[in-house]
């Protein structure tokens, strides 16, 4: 156990590790995975794991994570120390893909069963990084818009307010969202990466 995850914390990824609630409605084996610290200042709150991150066990394993770690203005170095940046996605395992090769929503029951907890047991969060819908509309709440544009014009506000930052999924799907979008990179990105240096 590292220093830097206390006893109750600890006894709790346990538990979470160990959950196979939903294994029977996935297409893969129940593999959650998450990284937490009890230090950690900064929260990155996606989806689900992808195909990459299943297969490794590490999260944004992938060109989604490198795109991730340059909006960040972090090493993979800094993006992978717990004690400072803590990865808990909505739902925890790979859920599988849909039918059109695209990745499915993450698993209902996950969220309600184990996101409470963990939050209670990571005091000194100070950012909350909510990439995408689903985690948007936990991390918001009633602040949030009907839609993830919406969320993330308004991310001053939601910054300033709530201590949290939504963003769209740092994938290559999302290339067309960014181009249509280029106030996201010239407004927020900037102020995206002074924050997370503050923290660090």
């Amino acid at each position: 156990m590292s220093s830097n995850v206390s006893d109750d914390l600890q006894s709790y990824l346990d538990r979470v590790r160990a959950c196979r609630k939903c294994e029977g409605d996935m297409q893969r084996p129940a593999n959650p995975i998450l990284r937490a610290a009890s230090p950690a200042r900064i929260l990155i709150a996606s989806q689900a794991p992808g195909n990459l991150a299943d297969v490794s066990s590490k999260p944004f394993n992938d060109p989604s994570g490198v795109r991730l770690r340059a909006w960040m203005g972090v090493s993979d170095e800094e993006f992978y120390d717990e004690s400072r940046i803590a990865i808990a996605p909505m739902g925890f395992c790979f859920p599988g893909y849909d039918t059109k090769g695209g990745d499915l929503p993450p698993m209902k029951v996950c969220a309600p069963t184990w996101r409470d907890g963990l939050l209670a047991r990571l005091p000194k969060l100070e950012l909350v990084l909510a990439i995408g819908g689903y985690a948007q509309r936990w991390h918001l709440g009633r602040a949030g818009a009907k839609t993830l544009t919406e969320n993330v014009r308004n991310w001053r506000v939601h910054l300033n307010e709530r201590g949290v930052l939504p963003t769209p999924h740092p994938s290559w799907r999302n290339n067309a969202w960014l181009k249509k979008n280029p106030w996201f990179e010239a407004e927020l990105l900037p102020v995206l990466r002074e924050r997370v240096r503050a923290l660090l």
